[in-house]
């Protein structure tokens, strides 16, 4: 890689970081490459979500986009486990799998993990230890935590689209300002 290239910061994810009924360029991926150019940094920010998208699903797909040979990864995958009710060991196994990867393509590679947190529809045992998944898996892979990618979005009808699950261009404008916290110290 020449010089005069910009690092990437690769964010990874599923139909929230894919900006899923809005346009593209209000998700809050394009938001944070926004804010790089307003700082003045040398990134580019590769947006790599797709709908639907689950921590196998993931697994399985990261492999093309490590290509790219990202300096900085967010890894956003795991809440439509949650919805699904998929087992925690396996989303967790996932997770993992997939930071290795990232170590193993650029082992000075900056790993995010977001955290998500489901609604309790699936039972209060699951949703608690679903909500411990994200910090439990960040400390033992030594990756920064986003806590709660949704923080201050999450079940707020005026942030969200109508399904109450994916936020709407206000509300990706506030999860820009929580990743950004996180993720501006490491640029």
């Amino acid at each position: 890689m020449s010089q005069d290239q910009p690092k990437r910061i690769v964010f990874f994810g599923d139909s929230i970081t894919a900006g899923y009924g809005i346009p593209i360029e209000s998700a809050f991926p394009a938001l944070i490459q926004k804010k790089i150019e307003e700082a003045d940094l040398d990134y580019q920010v590769i947006n790599a979500g797709l709908s639907g998208e689950t921590t196998a699903g993931g697994l399985n797909r990261i492999d093309w986009i490590l290509r790219s040979k990202p300096d900085v990864f967010v890894l956003e995958l795991g809440g439509n486990d949650g919805l699904r009710g998929l087992s925690m060991e396996e989303s967790e196994k996932n997770l993992k799998a997939m930071i290795e990867k990232v170590r193993k393509v650029n082992p000075k590679a900056e790993v995010i993990l977001a955290g998500m947190q489901i609604p309790p529809n699936l039972g209060q045992e699951y949703t608690s230890k679903f909500k411990s998944l994200f910090p439990n898996v960040a400390k033992e892979m030594d990756t920064k935590l986003i806590p709660f990618l949704l923080e201050g979005v999450g079940g707020d009808p005026k942030l969200n689209l109508s399904d109450g699950i994916h936020p709407n261009q206000k509300g990706h404008e506030i999860v820009a300002e929580t990743v950004w916290e996180y993720l501006k110290p490491m640029l």
